[in-house]
């Protein structure tokens, strides 16, 4: 089956509903978003706390929060169809799909990736030991209480450092579970009342057969022990889900491990945009929703036969900074860039230079947490020589 689209999205979360709603709203054509879960609304479908209102609907929760942005897309005039697998290319803008309905191959004027982000598993993290039962994220946590009802466990450590720490420890105590400690390498945590905070401490070893029975814990001042539990989630450490670009050929960003985009969101594919958690791993819901209405424009000009610019300059960063979003100046840009921090920074100043020449200066007050995006704001950006060398940020 060969099909043809004005524009197909894939991924159906906060980023991929919003510019749906945005291109069909505008008269894009014939707009589809693919989502291979069974429902649309990506990450939020599971997170039952509130906050995803913004200061004007606090109370908004996260399913109640993706069931609108699902709604405003099809309201919009979008398709969305959901049980849908984009499994391969099979040209610059033609994708092969999967269903129950059979395979497909759809060719549009414009792809864009929306596939947001995931938590790497244990495995990614390389932490040794058996193979036991009641190992998790906090994806696979949220969605085994919230959408399941499933039971995980009576003694729970949550590891990472990140601010979903807190929601993996509301989510197990939901479900019956005492968290017996949050366990992170960093020299600061997350503190929650009446659980225990390890701090630079790492496990080691998981242990049990069949199921968890503890995790061997090692602390930075060379002590080490066993810690007893029947459940562990590994929080944050989060990366973009890259996967079809990488098989697209869509060159990825060093630093945010996604697709490298200019300003407008366009990588390297010509015709071939990526926006919301696909490009730099985790950031809010409503940043996701912002970038891929964002995308509308650009998109619409594509549309219309706007040309394809030229790579640009690259935007890198040095350490102690990790990355930073959009990576690549093809031009003014129009919306802040995101920068992140690979560690805790207290009032730094923060650079960006080409080829010698300073392009911009700021110090940043208080304490710049490396779970937290910094924004830098983009006029800089005009000053950028196009033939030039890489922008290169740092601190200092």
């Amino acid at each position: 089956m060969n099909r043809t689209v004005d524009v197909l999205v894939v991924g159906a979360g906060p980023a991929g509903l919003a510019l749906a709603a945005r291109l069909a709203g505008a008269g894009a054509g014939r707009v589809e978003v693919v989502e291979r879960e069974q429902d649309a609304g990506g990450v939020p479908r599971h997170c039952a706390h509130g906050g995803f209102g913004g200061p004007s609907r606090p109370w908004l929760r996260g399913p109640a929060y993706a069931l609108r942005a699902t709604e405003a897309a099809v309201g919009a005039g979008a398709s969305v169809r959901t049980g849908v697998t984009a499994t391969g290319w099979a040209g610059p803008l033609s994708l092969d799909t999967t269903s129950p309905a059979g395979v497909e191959r759809i060719t549009a004027r414009a792809v864009v990736l929306a596939t947001g982000a995931r938590e790497r598993p244990r495995s990614a993290r390389l932490v040794p030991g058996s193979r036991p039962a009641g190992v998790l994220t906090t994806g696979e946590l949220q969605q085994s209480v919230h959408l399941y009802g499933q039971s995980v466990g009576r003694r729970a450590v949550v590891v990472g450092a990140d601010p979903v720490v807190r929601h993996a420890v509301r989510t197990l105590r939901r479900a019956g579970a005492k968290v017996v400690a949050v366990v992170t390498d960093r020299p600061r945590g997350t503190s929650l009342p009446g659980v225990p905070l390890l701090t630079s401490t790492t496990v080691a070893e998981l242990r049990g057969r069949g199921r968890l029975s503890g995790v061997a814990l090692h602390h930075a001042d060379g002590r080490s022990g066993v810690l007893a539990c029947d459940t562990v989630v590994f929080t944050g450490d989060w990366i973009p889900d890259h996967e079809l670009a990488r098989r697209g050929g869509v060159i990825l960003d060093a630093g945010t491990r996604g697709p490298g985009v200019d300003a407008s969101f366009r990588t390297s594919a010509p015709g071939v945009f990526a926006v919301g958690n696909a490009l730099h791993g985790v950031e809010s819901a409503a940043t996701a929703a912002a970038e891929g209405a964002a995308a509308a424009a650009p998109v619409l000009a594509r549309l219309s036969g706007a040309a394809w610019p030229d790579a640009g300059p690259p935007v890198v960063v040095r350490a102690p900074l990790s990355w930073v979003t959009p990576n690549r100046v093809t031009g003014p840009a129009g919306r802040p860039l995101l920068l992140r921090s690979g560690e805790a920074l207290t009032g730094p100043v923060v650079t960006v230079g080409q080829d010698g020449r300073l392009l911009w200066r700021r110090r940043f007050p208080g304490r710049v947490s490396p779970s937290r995006s910094m924004r830098l704001p983009p006029d800089w950006t005009a000053r950028v020589d196009p033939a030039g060398g890489p922008v290169v940020v740092r601190v200092g």
